[in-house]
């Protein structure tokens, strides 16, 4: 079985190709033509964290594959990212592993960054002012680096409960071509920014309908587990449209499902 690191698979990655195969992959799920399982998942207390183990594959494609990937919030203290996990290819054939993707988190990353920028792409305003990053681990700096992909606009403003890390990552090098500064409020965010991303792990809402102007496009992509929640669901009862990856997933977690409970939505698909 071959193996490839987490620095191999960063040499081998195409952005132009990664963002190509994400559309590809919503479309093929949307379609009905993929086999995905209700994603499996572990929480921990002590240290807090936890796990998913999601798996699939195309019905006409050759492969199938299972993914393991990790979150401890504490690993900044002690040196470490807080991401981690890796990626097993088999073929759909005959069952065997083909291929273990030691991506130590990358790819997880990397896909959702990719997401974000998609759905940009398609859902955003034409005419962005200013982008809002609301978070400041490596998904902010993913989904940053990746909007440039789509959007010619290149100002940002970044909100963090910890003012050191937003210091920080407006810093970063693959942030050079962004005119980026430190939000200091969630308010001062929201009053310049039309296009929101919200990257935190809150079990609690962050976001709220009064600090939402007229035509803004929010990606919510931190709230991917039980006992998440980055948005509250009265923003859903404001939104023209809600957009979901997967509807049988987000019924069961993450913010829409705050907001199906609370009776502010329907689950039927339009």
């Amino acid at each position: 079985m071959r193996i490839l690191s987490k620095e191999q698979i960063k040499e081998r990655l195409s952005t132009t190709a990664l963002l190509q195969a994400i559309e590809k992959g919503f479309v093929t799920y949307s379609q009905n033509e993929a086999m995905i399982p209700p994603v499996a998942s572990m929480q921990f207390d002590d240290p807090p964290g936890d796990c998913h183990i999601k798996y699939g594959y195309a019905k006409s494609g050759k492969y199938y594959v299972v993914k393991i990937a990790s979150g401890f919030y504490d690993n900044p203290q002690l040196g470490l990212s807080s991401g981690n996990g890796l990626i097993l290819l088999f073929d759909k054939q005959t069952g065997a592993p083909l291929c273990l993707l030691q991506d130590e988190g990358y790819l997880t990353d990397m896909r959702t960054a990719a997401a974000g920028a998609i759905a940009a792409k398609y859902l955003a305003p034409k005419n962005i002012s200013s982008v809002g990053i609301i978070g400041t681990g490596a998904q902010a700096l993913y989904q940053l680096k990746l909007l440039s992909t789509v959007t010619t606009c290149r100002n940002a403003l970044i909100w963090g409960r910890d003012v050191a890390k937003a210091k920080k990552l407006i810093t970063h090098p693959d942030l050079e071509e962004w005119s980026c500064k430190v939000a200091t409020t969630i308010d001062e965010l929201t009053a310049e920014c039309n296009l929101i991303i919200t990257t935190t792990s809150s079990s609690e809402p962050i976001l709220f309908p009064h600090q939402i102007r007229p035509g803004t496009h929010i990606t919510a992509v931190g709230a991917d587990d039980f006992g998440k929640q980055e948005l509250d669901p009265k923003i859903f009862a404001k939104a023209d449209k809600v957009i979901v990856d997967s509807l049988s997933q987000c019924s069961l977690f993450g913010d829409v499902s705050h907001a199906l409970k609370a009776g502010l939505l329907t689950s039927s698909p339009s």
